[in-house]
């Protein structure tokens, strides 16, 4: 085995590059499959927007909503200002926030792969309760059923990329999971297109076929193998050792393994992670975990992938060209991400972000002054405008798409050491959970009280993010996971906090 002198976490230091290993097939398709996952979230996503404005499906369970959009409107910013609307999307997002605590220890004692089976099962459930809803209460209980399918995925399915994958593709690698949400989004919106169209019964379709990412995600999970890192937490040295040996396509795994080994020694002597994670030591890690998730939900883009159809119609488009022009925003998400996965081990995480964020300023102001100028009581936007509008919010999309969108998962899933991972990971999905529940919940409402100054309030946040980024965030890139607390120790104001050693 490698040597080297053991640090408070238990990890030795700098022994990255005696890492060996390539990147092999196998790996590829684990990532992929596990990826999947990533899927149901973007469906669910992108299917919530285009059934909340067919007209059958308000006609059943919102006939105040529908009787509001059909009756002429002072105000077009309100036509769907409605709680209880918007509690049909932002109820799953609240019980997966739940979800995802309850995840953290199944994670961390039976395994990555128990949560994504666990995650796919739920989520087959909430699809079938909701195709066949006959009221608005199986309605409700199937959106809570998908919610806790979303926690346990995105709980584990990003801790499973991430130590799956070898250190200098691991951003690449992690943002399969984003990828994966960008094209469940687009696949919605193209469903949505199609099923408008089939009526009465096209919405229940729609909700229906969330299932088949979950048939996916289920399957997959129980063909997957186990992650190394959690194999040899749970005692399974041999089996784990075996696997890192086959994802690396080396049998010199010798200065990983240890690595592994000596985190998971010392995570094992941690009863209680989320006790733990509070510590000082731990501080760098937390505040990432919180502040990530909760700037990436801030940049205002559910609002605009949850209620495209519906925002898209309230600035004057007509039902199937506002289905059309958020089927057009799916695409333009999906294929940004691209860009990322290109770039994000080559570039770095902070010139993504920081970039991405600055474009993403831009168009949110563009589209707040359209608005503002062109667009008020009982009028609708020019043909040109409306274009217009519809490419700045792309624009804006594909900004998010190669920066906030990927990597607003990518880092906190790869800076927790190994005794505090899964509590970490659960932290962040709650906290992106409990703010896509307060978006989503409160947006419709602040469209009505804000109108075109909604665009500037995300505005406002996208730039305190960037500075955050620039003044708070190291460069994780081609980091060994199980040595990432090194960058703290030398950053410029986590040194302050993190003791060396």
């Amino acid at each position: 085995m490698a040597g080297g002198s053991l640090g408070p976490t238990g990890v030795a230091k700098e022994r990255a590059e005696l890492y060996k290993g390539r990147i092999t097939a196998y790996v590829i398709v684990t990532c992929i499959v596990a990826a999947v996952g990533g899927s149901i979230f973007g469906y669910d996503i992108g299917i919530s927007g285009g059934v909340t404005s067919m007209d059958e499906f308000l006609d059943k369970f919102f006939p105040e909503v529908s009787r509001n959009k059909k009756r002429a409107h002072e105000n077009n910013y309100c036509k769907y200002n409605n709680q209880v609307l918007a509690s049909f999307t932002s109820s799953l997002y609240l019980a997966g926030l739940v979800a995802s605590l309850v995840a953290s220890p199944i994670t961390r004692n039976y395994g990555r792969k128990a949560s994504i089976v666990c995650g796919g099962i739920s989520f087959l459930i909430g699809a079938t309760l909701n195709a066949s809803a006959v009221n608005l209460a199986m309605l409700l209980l199937g959106r809570i059923m998908l919610g806790v399918g979303i926690g346990f995925g995105n709980q584990a399915v990003p801790l499973y990329l991430s130590e799956m994958a070898p250190a200098h593709l691991r951003g690449a690698l992690n943002m399969m999971f984003q990828l994966a949400t960008t094209l469940g989004i687009f696949t919605a919106n193209m469903i949505n297109y199609g099923t408008e169209k089939l009526r009465p019964w096209g919405w229940r379709l729609s909700l229906g076929l969330a299932a088949f990412p979950a048939l996916l995600m289920t399957v997959g999970g129980l063909l997957l193998p186990e992650t190394p890192n959690s194999l040899i937490e749970r005692g399974e040295r041999e089996k784990g050792r075996q696997v890192l040996e086959n994802i690396r396509g080396t049998k010199e795994v010798d200065a990983e393994f240890q690595d592994i080994v000596d985190a998971s020694e010392f995570a094992n002597s941690i009863e209680h992670p989320f006790r733990n994670i509070l510590e000082k030591r731990n501080r760098p890690q937390l505040v990432m975990g919180i502040f990530m998730p909760t700037f990436q939900i801030l940049t205002g883009i559910n609002s605009i992938l949850f209620y495209a159809p519906v925002l898209f119609q309230s600035m004057g488009f007509g039902g199937s060209a506002a289905l059309y022009s958020s089927a057009l925003t799916g695409a333009v998400l999906a294929s940004s991400t691209f860009i990322s996965i290109a770039t994000v081990d080559r570039l770095g995480r902070r010139a993504l972000l920081i970039s991405g964020g600055i474009q993403m300023i831009v168009c949110q102001c563009v589209v707040s002054l359209i608005l503002g100028v062109k667009f008020g009581h009982n009028q609708e936007l020019t043909k040109g405008f409306s274009i217009l509008v519809v490419v700045v919010i792309c624009l804006f999309v594909v900004a998010f798409g190669w920066s906030w969108g990927p990597l607003g998962w990518t880092v906190p899933s790869e800076i927790f050491p190994l005794e505090t991972r899964s509590a970490g990971q659960s932290i962040t999905v709650a906290v992106n959970l409990f703010f896509t529940f307060i978006i989503g919940q409160s947006f419709l409402s602040m469209l009505c009280a804000f109108k075109f100054g909604i665009f500037l309030f995300f505005a406002g946040w996208i730039t305190i993010m960037t500075i955050f980024v620039y003044l708070f965030l190291p460069e994780t890139k081609g980091v060994p996971i199980e040595e990432m607390i090194l960058l703290w120790q030398k950053h410029w104001f986590w040194k302050r906090t993190v003791p060396a050693f």
